[in-house]
């Protein structure tokens, strides 16, 4: 049974689509259940500034791919590689036990399109190193 947040975000998702010319692009699926998801992303002055998805998936990979385009927008690339799955579950006020992958799914698929960003500029000096620290599982 799922959460009436997570009916919400299934029939009225946030940020769906595409950014054109984004900043940061994460790609994950699950070859299990089929889910596939892309994140896009945009960074202005070290934040997300935008950030959009495109999911093909059951109701919770929906809802889990727009909520964390709620939890992430606006924040520091540092506290949005901190989101986690459980952020996501607990925002949708839970999720069925065989559903938690997505919510797996959606927390890898912003910290893919973080990476993706942190590569594509190079970025290694001041507050970006210490992003690149915490993805190389470091402490920043």
């Amino acid at each position: 049974m799922y959460s009436r947040k997570v009916i919400e975000h299934f029939q009225h998702p946030r940020n769906v689509g595409e950014i054109k010319n984004p900043d940061g692009v994460g790609k994950v699926g699950n070859p299990i259940c089929g889910d596939i998801m892309e994140i896009y992303i945009k960074v202005k002055a070290n934040r997300i500034d935008d950030i959009k998805f495109r999911t093909f998936g059951c109701a919770a990979a929906i809802a889990t791919s727009s909520m964390i385009t709620e939890l992430a927008k606006g924040k520091a690339l540092e506290e949005a590689l901190k989101l986690t799955r459980n952020d996501v579950a607990y925002e949708l006020e839970g999720l069925p036990p065989i559903k938690m992958h997505c919510s797996n799914l959606a927390a890898d698929g912003l910290h893919k399109a973080i990476e993706n960003y942190l590569k594509k500029t190079k970025k290694g000096k001041g507050k970006e190193s210490q992003v690149s620290g915490l993805l190389d599982g470091g402490e920043g």
